[in-house]
């Protein structure tokens, strides 16, 4: 295995030491593209939220101050992620505000109906089984609560040849602005869109439970 097949091997699931490095990383080089991403959404200051892939946790700890009064839960498949994302949130753990799991999108451990809003930053076209999961997410959102799936990967943005290679590499699934709201649609929910920022090769999928 290459190097690069092996960077990406680890951006799908870090592990090990090298595994804790990238999601602090992943902290740093993801923030600018959460804010744009979170723009195109409300955030209550009393809502429950679930940041899935949370990496190291530098999202959660976004949407904790975001929502002040309320509480923010992070789920990885990644246990180095997860001891990552803890770390950067041990204040806000130790205060009752926020939560880290380990597990899958695919099998989110919450009751129905639980948050008002589940965020996903650079981590749906990692994700198993995209419309099942979809469908999954839509289980756990609050009727008229929000899906925002937040990615520098999509297919006929500006970098799109570069990332056709990468994808190949990683060997994962990736939409265009249109696909993807398609996807949102065919899982069930409402008033789906796709935010798109061509220059700066990023988009942004939003979607509601009907209520």
């Amino acid at each position: 295995m290459g190097v690069m097949a092996r960077l990406l091997k680890q951006c799908r699931r870090p592990t090990g030491w090298f595994g804790r490095l990238l999601a602090r990383a992943m902290n740093l080089g993801h923030s600018r593209l959460t804010a744009w991403g979170l723009g195109h959404v409300s955030v209550g200051s009393n809502f429950t939220i679930l940041d899935i892939g949370c990496g190291g946790g530098a999202t959660v700890r976004k949407l904790a101050d975001m929502a002040a009064e309320g509480k923010v839960c992070g789920i990885d498949c990644s246990p180095e992620s997860v001891a990552v994302s803890r770390k950067t949130n041990r204040r806000l753990i130790k205060e009752g505000r926020v939560e880290i799991y380990q597990g899958s999108v695919s099998a989110l451990p919450f009751p129905d109906n639980t948050f008002d809003l589940v965020t996903a930053v650079e981590t749906h076209y990692f994700w198993p089984d995209l419309l099942n999961d979809m469908k999954e997410v839509l289980r756990v959102l609050k009727p008229g609560g929000t899906l925002i799936a937040i990615g520098g990967v999509y297919r006929g943005g500006r970098f799109s040849k570069r990332i056709a290679a990468w994808a190949k590499l990683a060997d994962v699934a990736y939409q265009s602005t249109s696909e993807l709201r398609e996807v949102l649609v065919n899982a069930g929910y409402s008033e789906a869109q796709v935010f798109e920022d061509y220059r700066g090769g990023r988009i942004c999928a939003v979607g509601r439970k009907p209520a």
